[in-house]
C-alpha cells in the first residue's frame, strides 16, 4: 500500500475507491490526490476525505459553441465516510500551473497521489519546469484568507491551515520541492511547538485553542507569513515560467489523443 492511501482507514479507503471508480467512469483521469487533513498531516477521526483530481476532457467536446470545461464537484456521504471530490480540467489546470496555482501543483508534484495515469508521468516534469516565484502570491492570499477564518473561529484546524500554507509556500520558494505535509516542516522552520496543536487537531476536528494560547499563536502565524515573504526575495526560482511552449505543446499532443 503506498503512503497516500495508508493515511486512511479502511473505511476511508474502501470509500475513496468507490468515487475514484465511479468518476473515472464518467471523466478521464490524469491524477486524483489526497488533499485536506490527511495530505497536510494532521487527521482526525471525523475528517472527511478530499480528493482533488485533473482530468482530460473529450476534444470534440471542448469545440463549438459551448465548450465542456466544467469542474466536476461532488460533496456526499458515503457508507459513513464524507467525501468531498472536485476534478478540473486540464487546460484549465495547465493555464493555473503557469500563474503559480498552488493548488494545481500541488495535484500534480505533490507525493498525496491516489490514482494517476501514464499522462501525469509526463506532466510532473512539465510542471516542475514551470515552478516559479508567482507561487508566493497563490499562497500568501491563500494563507491570509485562513487567517481571517482563524480570526472568526479559533481551532487548532483553522491555526495549521494557515501554517500549513505558509510552509509550504515557503519550502517551495526556498527549495523548489512541494512538501504538503506541515509536520515535516514544523521543525525547519522553528514551529515545532505547533506539534502540539497537530495532536491536539488529530484527537478532534474542532479542538478550540484556549483563549490565552491565542495571542501567542496570532505571532506564530504572523511569523509563518514572515518567513513565506523572506523566501520568496530570497528564492532562485524564476519570475515566472519558461516552458510554456513547451506545456502548449504537450496539450495539444493531448487533445488529438482525445480526439
Amino acid at each position: 500500500m503506498n503512503a497516500p492511501w495508508a493515511r486512511l482507514t479502511e473505511a476511508q479507503r474502501a470509500s475513496s475507491r468507490a468515487v475514484i471508480e465511479r468518476e473515472g467512469a464518467l471523466r478521464c483521469h490524469v491524477v486524483v490526490a489526497l488533499s485536506g487533513a490527511h495530505a497536510y498531516g494532521f487527521p482526525s477521526p471525523d475528517s472527511d476525505v478530499d480528493l482533488k483530481a485533473v482530468h482530460v476532457a473529450p476534444t470534440a467536446g471542448l469545440l463549438g459553441l459551448h465548450p465542456s470545461a466544467a469542474p466536476a464537484d461532488r460533496l456526499e456521504v458515503l457508507d459513513g465516510v464524507e467525501m468531498d471530490y472536485t476534478s478540473n480540467e486540464l487546460g484549465g489546470v495547465l493555464a493555473g500551473i503557469l500563474k503559480g496555482n498552488g493548488n494545481y501543483l500541488e495535484r500534480v508534484l505533490g507525493a498525496s497521489s491516489l490514482a494517476g495515469s501514464s499522462w501525469l508521468e509526463a506532466l510532473r516534469p512539465l510542471a516542475r519546469g514551470a515552478l516559479s516565484r508567482r507561487v508566493h502570491r497563490h499562497y500568501r492570499g491563500f494563507a491570509l484568507g485562513q487567517r481571517r477564518e482563524f480570526d472568526e473561529a479559533p481551532t487548532a484546524k483553522k491555526l495549521l491551515y494557515v501554517l500549513r500554507t505558509a510552509l509550504t509556500g515557503a519550502h517551495l520558494l526556498r527549495s523548489g520541492e512541494l512538501v504538503l505535509d506541515v509536520t515535516a516542516l514544523l521543525d525547519d522552520y522553528g514551529l515545532g511547538a505547533a506539534h502540539a496543536l497537530v495532536e491536539a487537531k488529530r484527537a478532534g476536528e474542532r479542538a478550540v485553542l484556549p483563549e490565552g494560547e491565542r495571542a501567542r499563536w496570532v505571532a506564530e502565524v504572523e511569523r509563518a507569513l514572515l518567513r513565506l515573504d523572506e523566501a520568496h526575495g530570497a528564492s532562485a526560482l524564476p519570475e515566472a515560467p519558461g516552458n510554456e511552449a513547451e506545456l502548449d505543446a504537450w496539450l495539444i499532443e493531448v487533445r488529438r489523443a482525445m480526439l
